[in-house]
């Protein structure tokens, strides 16, 4: 596009306009027409009114996150759909309910499944009561569903599958398929927004971008590195903070991120892109009968399998690759619908390269190898240090995993890695995970209770360093526990540190082998549950990080308990108290 010869310019001007617009976005062009428009009809005498625009289509985002990964897709959807044309708002479903969704005409969902086919923890609520007989009817609402998931579960995207099918069944109307994605969602979630986005009934959009434009958008918040593109932080600092006779091996990292342009908020996670060990790479190698030094996209196929490829897990989607190349008879049996179980006994404990071992293909290609495993996940681990106590550094709590099944060793891929492959002057690829869904409250006089047992230590480190750093006048409870209190104390100098400066207000630890009996935080918090409904009572917030399958559920269970009894109500009144207190963002969870 030029400004023509005969246009009312000098030459001068022409050939300043012809630089400026060569230089412009499709997107700019819009703007820049709809700007002289608008000039055009208020300043030049008899111009014609412009026709006023026609009212932008409403269109809601609704997002389910565990992690923050469908609360960023959600806000980029919106950007791309306001650019499209769309009057649009986001959503969270920890904040919503049927009843008022069910006035939304256009509706976009984007959830994640967690653990066993469960919603995100922030959207159980939601969850239970569209799910549930009181449901309310979606009869005029246009809809489509953007799940998230990982295929190494066997629910695999099975929230965003039930509330699909949940909406139909409400009366709501799909005007676009569903899309069901893995850990590489990007590409397809922008393939569904693009499709989902054309479906939906629209006369004329106040303002239509070419989709080129909108989705030019999708470098995560406009960072130099990212997922695609991680940063090779160097490790500055590697200590094992358990004592000698631990049964554990805990380490702390200390990362520089100078340089970067990298942020976070504590909170936040650091995504790790770990690499397989060598022992596990000849394994497969060996198994599959395919040569270290073939050629496979531009490298040899063990580099390939060392950096790019998740090489240990199996699952029935797995196996049924798999399965469809060696056609064998056995195994065909234990991945037959109705040996479900029988399946999950035998895989239990064994790893990609077991499926290989027992089940010999003797005619493997790579194309058939590589096609059968995922591309190589990053590891999210909760950032253990304040930005405004370390300045250009993030620190890290990783416990390596170790253990022997089926007369292999077997670890854990990225713990491992950051304690055996990479050490002090090393680089490890990483970038920044957001979570909003855990966040120290707004107003620093608020108090927080804080529990944390093992590496679930990690973000209260950040929390009190942070709360020390501002002044930050609300007091700071930790619950903490672990095995022995002489090896598994992690950072107890700086906690003892902290009690004498007045930036921890108390310290309650539950060591579980050092008596008889096994004591836990939960129990913890039991034993001093009249002082913990007093601070609840009093506006206090409450996190809890770690295991969410044992403790995060006994902690959920023991603070039901404690508000049940020092509040004065039912079982369901305080079931319905802590739901409340997790609407309002004051029990917060960062559950693994």
């Amino acid at each position: 596009m030029q400004i023509p010869d005969n246009a009312p310019f000098s030459p001068e001007q022409r050939t300043a306009f012809n630089q400026i617009l060569a230089s412009m976005t499709p997107e700019q062009h819009v703007w820049v027409s709809g700007f002289f428009c608008g000039v055009t009809s208020s300043t030049i005498p008899g111009a014609a009114p412009v026709a006023a625009p026609v009212a932008a289509t409403e269109l809601t985002i609704l997002f389910g996150t565990e992690s923050g990964n469908c609360e960023e897709l959600a806000d980029k959807s919106k950007k791309i759909a306001t650019k499209a044309g769309f009057k649009t708002k986001v959503v969270n479903m920890s904040e919503t309910d049927s009843k008022k969704l069910s006035k939304v005409k256009n509706l976009l969902v984007i959830v994640s499944t967690w653990g066993d086919g469960d919603p995100p923890d922030a959207a159980t609520e939601f969850y239970a009561e569209i799910m549930g007989d009181g449901a309310a009817k979606f009869s005029d609402t246009n809809f489509s569903v953007c799940a998230l998931g990982d295929t190494s579960y066997e629910q695999f995207c099975e929230t965003g599958k039930r509330i699909d099918v949940r909406l139909e069944e409400l009366g709501a109307k799909r005007v676009f398929e569903r899309q069901d994605c893995d850990l590489d969602y990007e590409e397809p979630w922008q393939a569904w927004l693009e499709g989902a986005l054309k479906a939906f009934p629209v006369e004329k959009p106040a303002a239509p971008a070419p989709a080129a434009a909108g989705f030019a958008t999708l470098a995560p918040g406009g960072a130099a590195y990212s997922k695609k593109n991680p940063f090779p932080a160097e490790i500055s600092e590697k200590i094992v903070l358990n004592g000698t006779g631990s049964a554990k091996e805990t380490l702390h990292l200390e990362l520089n991120l100078e340089g970067s342009g990298l942020q976070y908020e504590v909170g936040d996670a650091l995504a790790v892109i770990p690499e397989n060990r060598d022992v596990d790479v000849q394994r497969v190698l060996k198994a599959s009968g395919l040569s270290a030094n073939t050629q496979f996209d531009g490298k040899t196929l063990a580099d390939a399998l060392k950096k790019d490829f998740d090489i240990t897990s199996l699952t029935s989607r797995i196996a049924g690759k798999y399965n469809a190349i060696v056609n064998n008879v056995k195994l065909s049996e234990l991945l037959a619908p109705e040996n479900k179980k029988k399946f999950a006994d035998w895989a239990w404990g064994r790893q990609f390269v077991d499926l290989l071992e027992e089940f010999p293909c003797k005619n493997m290609t790579v194309e058939n190898l590589t096609g059968m495993l995922r591309k190589m996940a990053p590891r999210l681990y909760s950032i253990a240090s304040s930005p405004k106590a370390h300045e250009g550094e993030v620190h890290l709590t990783v416990a390596a995993v170790r253990y022997d099944t089926h007369g292999k060793d077997r670890v854990g891929v990225a713990s491992t890695y950051v304690a055996d492959l990479v050490g002090s002057g090393d680089k490890v690829p990483v970038y920044v995970h957001s979570n909003k869904n855990f966040r120290l409250p707004a107003d620093p006089s608020t108090d927080v209770i804080m529990i944390g047992p093992g590496t679930g230590i990690a973000p209260f480190r950040a929390f009190v360093e942070e709360r020390h750093a501002t002044e930050a006048p609300g007091r700071n409870w930790l619950f903490f526990g672990d095995q022995h209190y002489t090896y598994d104390f992690l950072y107890q100098l700086e906690w003892q540190e902290f009690l004498k400066e007045g930036a921890l207000d108390r310290l309650d630890v539950a060591f579980s082998r050092d008596q008889p009996e096994k004591v836990y935080v939960q129990d913890k918090l039991r034993q001093s549950a009249a002082e913990v409904y007093e601070w609840i009572k009093g506006g206090a917030h409450i996190y809890v990080c770690g295991d969410a399958s044992r403790m995060a559920h006994d902690v959920h269970t023991a603070l039901i308990e404690i508000i049940a009894e020092h509040g004065g109500k039912s079982t369901e009144e305080a079931e319905a108290f802590v739901a409340e207190m997790k609407k309002a963002k004051r029990y917060q969870r960062d559950v693994y």
